[in-house]
């Protein structure tokens, strides 16, 4: 074993150790024989195999592509620095400022995890989704299956295809019309592009867009700058009925992360309805196993 993996694997395990299971939203067991997560638990957590997490801590993988290091910093909580830190010692580079970034700063972590009942996602700035709670995927269905790259809300917005999977399992209806929210995602795109200018997966998007969806190339060549900050929609979800939802869009800093949060009325039917759907599994649909702050990680 090198002292880059030597450092790398003992890095991991302090890294793991000053965690608790709480911090992270797990429930805490009765016996435990160290107060930090279990490698089990980072790995589900990180959406990584148990072996491989035992590998990297023993200094037996050698090697782990950024995207496993991007799951393991978010599933962590790593601040952008400790980040940088564990791609260095894994032989990568860390991702430059002027590309989008996946990583969740732990802030951002702690407050998307304490809003309760809310049905909250966070994107990144080309609107890929990252990470989902379980009253998200309760209310517009689970969408663990669909491909990591697939996952991405302008992609989804303007798809020509009728086979493609979609992030909500089930119709979602904008109140407003859906034209004003399309428009709003491309300018955000175009405000993305100017943030982040040398980032390939965002140029790849766009480019894509263009040349599939006629829709997208029209609204793209208006060349307006802005941001998607509130819609009024209707969720048409197969267990309750129909759920009215305010669905708004905070943004978080330089990285431009966009945290959606769903939510009714306070004391409505749509409040109950937006409730009892996540007690309420459809057949076809499981929402049991909600990703971690690694969503968009692949087993490894």
């Amino acid at each position: 074993m090198t002292d880059r993996q030597d450092d790398l694997a003992a890095t991991l395990r302090v890294w793991r150790d000053r965690l608790s299971p709480a911090s992270v939203g797990l429930p805490v067991g009765r016996v435990r024989r160290a107060s930090g997560l279990r490698r089990e638990e980072l790995a589900d957590l990180a959406g990584i195999s148990v072996d491989y997490i035992v590998r990297l801590e023993q200094g037996r993988a050698t090697t782990p592509s950024a995207q496993v290091l991007g799951s393991l910093a978010r599933a962590l909580r790593l601040t952008t620095g400790e980040r940088d830190h564990l791609f260095r010692l894994a032989g990568q580079i860390p991702p430059a400022d002027n590309v989008v970034s996946d990583h969740i700063p732990p802030g951002v972590q702690r407050v998307v995890s304490r809003l309760g009942d809310a049905a909250v996602a966070v994107f990144a700035a080309d609107w890929r989704l990252i990470w989902w709670n379980k009253p998200w995927a309760a209310a517009i269905g689970d969408p663990s299956a669909i491909a990591p790259a697939r996952r991405n809300f302008a992609l989804d917005s303007f798809s020509q295809d009728p086979t493609a999977l979609h992030l909500s399992r089930w119709p979602v209806t904008t109140i407003d019309g859906s034209e004003g929210v399309k428009a709003a995602v491309v300018s955000d795109l175009r405000f993305a592009t100017g943030r982040f200018p040398g980032d390939v997966r965002l140029r790849s998007l766009i480019r894509l867009l263009e040349t599939e969806s006629p829709e997208f190339a029209e609204l793209w060549s208006r060349g307006a700058v802005g941001a998607h900050r509130e819609a009024h929609k209707v969720i048409h979800h197969p267990s309750v009925g129909p759920i009215t939802v305010d669905c708004d869009v905070l943004t978080d800093g330089d990285a431009h992360l966009k945290i959606v949060v769903m939510t009714a009325a306070p004391d409505s039917e749509d409040e109950t309805k937006l409730r009892l759907a996540a007690v309420t599994v459809p057949q076809d649909d499981h929402v049991d196993h909600p990703p971690s702050m690694a969503s968009d990680s692949s087993s490894t």
